[in-house]
């Protein structure tokens, strides 16, 4: 896609943006899916508090055990394929510095002649999980938005690494967009969303033209939407409370929705059950 150029960059990072380990797990999909190598990793001393991010000792097939830091690294496609090269930005969302940590992963963009920036983000939301996962697709760019028909975020207040990387790349020329998926909160603190992640891959592939393999995450995102509904089952609260959520979310999506009809419905949503029932999990979404 023009919009982006032939050679993106995918970003993804564990913590804060990350609800239900979604956008995380849509990059490792990617990297399993193809044939990566690393071009260049941040040092960890610089940017990660390790109170904070510990390093993990592990055991290889032979018994010796080893340390891992926590790291952020950029991947490339071991082979350059004829159509949209997606590289890979993967890791742990920085504690300090971050301007020189936007900063020194963007001068390695430009020296990599990267066009496209698109950050992948998950965020808890008072959605149900029986129904697709929405995915909202934004930019900053103007030119980038007319051209692959996405919408400007409004939002005001503290955001995440993405939106600082986001920053940094439009100021050095670089198009960035970003792709956020809605998870259901009352799972997200708890279990992997397949489901979301599989959303988040299917809007990547339409965003950049490039070929996408998904692996198995529509068997689990299956498995996972199942797990959910037996859980519910045991439940009258919850049950009760996933079908206001559906109520609402069909009421937005209908066609024949206004949107004095839309904000009569979330009006009593918010009067009749906006809070829900409490359950572990509930949160205050992550913010773009």
């Amino acid at each position: 896609m023009d919009g982006l150029g032939r050679r993106v960059l995918v970003a993804a990072f564990d913590g804060w943006n990350d609800a239900g380990e979604a956008a995380s797990s849509a990059v490792a999909q990617l990297r399993t899916s193809g044939s990566y190598e690393p071009v260049y990793s941040v040092d960890p001393e610089l940017y990660f508090d390790y109170q904070y991010t510990r390093p993990q000792i592990e055991a290889d097939g032979e018994g010796r055990r080893w340390l891992r830091w926590p790291e952020t690294t950029i991947l490339r496609p071991r082979k350059a394929g004829r159509g949209t090269e997606l590289w890979l930005l993967t890791g742990v969302e920085p504690a300090r510095a971050w301007q020189s940590f936007a900063s020194e992963l963007i001068d390695i963009a430009l020296r990599e002649d990267v066009t496209g920036f698109v950050s992948l983000g998950s965020m808890m939301s008072d959605v149900p999980h029986t129904r697709p996962i929405s995915v909202f697709a934004g930019s900053e760019n103007e030119a980038v938005r007319q051209a692959l028909s996405l919408e400007r975020s409004t939002y005001e207040g503290p955001v995440g690494i993405l939106s600082v990387l986001g920053d940094a790349a439009d100021r050095v020329g670089i198009a960035s967009a970003s792709l956020w998926a809605s998870v259901p909160h009352y799972v997200a603190g708890h279990t992997p969303s397949p489901k979301a992640s599989l959303a988040l891959l299917d809007r990547l592939e339409e965003l950049t033209g490039a070929s996408v393999n998904r692996g198995d995450l529509a068997t689990e995102a299956i498995a996972w939407e199942a797990s959910i509904d037996a859980a519910a089952a045991d439940d009258d609260e919850m049950t009760e409370y996933i079908r206001q959520l559906e109520h609402t979310r069909d009421t937005w999506d209908s066609p024949e929705a206004s949107g004095d009809a839309i904000a009569q419905e979330f009006e009593r949503y918010l009067r009749h059950g906006g809070d829900g029932p409490t359950k572990p999990g509930r949160d205050d979404p992550p913010r773009r």
